[in-house]
């Protein structure tokens, strides 16, 4: 299989690059500047990519930013402090993202004759994000089967896992999770205090280790 892995830098994305890179033929990585405010994950992506040697594109999506300015990720608008299951934090979703950039990626595939578009969602996008949903990743494999002449298969393999399990594989596959970016702050060090920070944290104290951008 060849695989395209839509890859933000994140911690999730960049677990499901380091899987890919055990099963998949050949692997490519698509990252988005959407305009974001912590676009420090997008060097974290470059490096990681760099790091396994695998072909990365950063596509400058920054454009739409005037088209999805209601969400606190590419605006002014003060990301909110607490936890995920909070009212507030629906000002972090931005509009549509994942159909975006899964569109995207999957004409990469396509272009590049790639099996399969790989995506980083998890079950702990569930409550607040609607495009991270198992409804929506089903709709999009449809999508993705009819758009072409060449059917691209649409994954998620941690869709029913949460961020704690996901760093459970990844210590076993050794990820680098010092080049993987987490707060949606935009600032030199995490803050420590918004949903992606403290559901982060969380998670690898679940697995009894520290978080490697915390030891410093």
């Amino acid at each position: 299989m060849k695989s395209v892995v839509v890859l933000s830098g994140g911690l999730d994305s960049t677990t499901i690059l380091y899987g890919e890179k055990r099963i998949a033929e050949e692997v490519f990585a698509i990252s988005f500047n959407y305009g974001q405010r912590h676009k420090k994950e997008l060097d974290m992506a470059k490096a990681t990519c760099e790091k396994l040697g695998v072909s990365h594109k950063i596509i400058d999506l920054s454009c739409i930013k005037e088209l999805v300015s209601n969400s606190c990720l590419t605006s002014d608008i003060e990301v909110p402090e607490g936890n995920y299951a909070d009212e507030n934090m629906k000002s972090t979703v931005v509009p549509n993202r994942n159909m975006i950039m899964a569109s995207i990626a999957i004409a990469y595939a396509i272009n590049i004759g790639a099996d399969e578009v790989v995506l980083g969602v998890h079950s702990g996008d569930h409550a607040i994000y609607p495009d991270c949903r198992p409804e929506f990743i089903e709709a999009l494999q449809k999508v993705a089967e009819v758009c072409d002449y060449k059917k691209i298969i649409v994954r998620a393999p941690f869709l029913y896992n949460d961020k704690g399990q996901i760093i459970e594989k990844g210590l076993e596959w050794v990820v680098d999770y010092s080049l993987t970016w987490t707060c949606y702050k935009g600032l030199d060090k995490p803050c420590g205090k918004c949903g992606s920070c403290r559901e982060r944290a969380e998670a690898f104290e679940n697995n009894g280790v520290i978080d490697p951008l915390l030891c410093d």
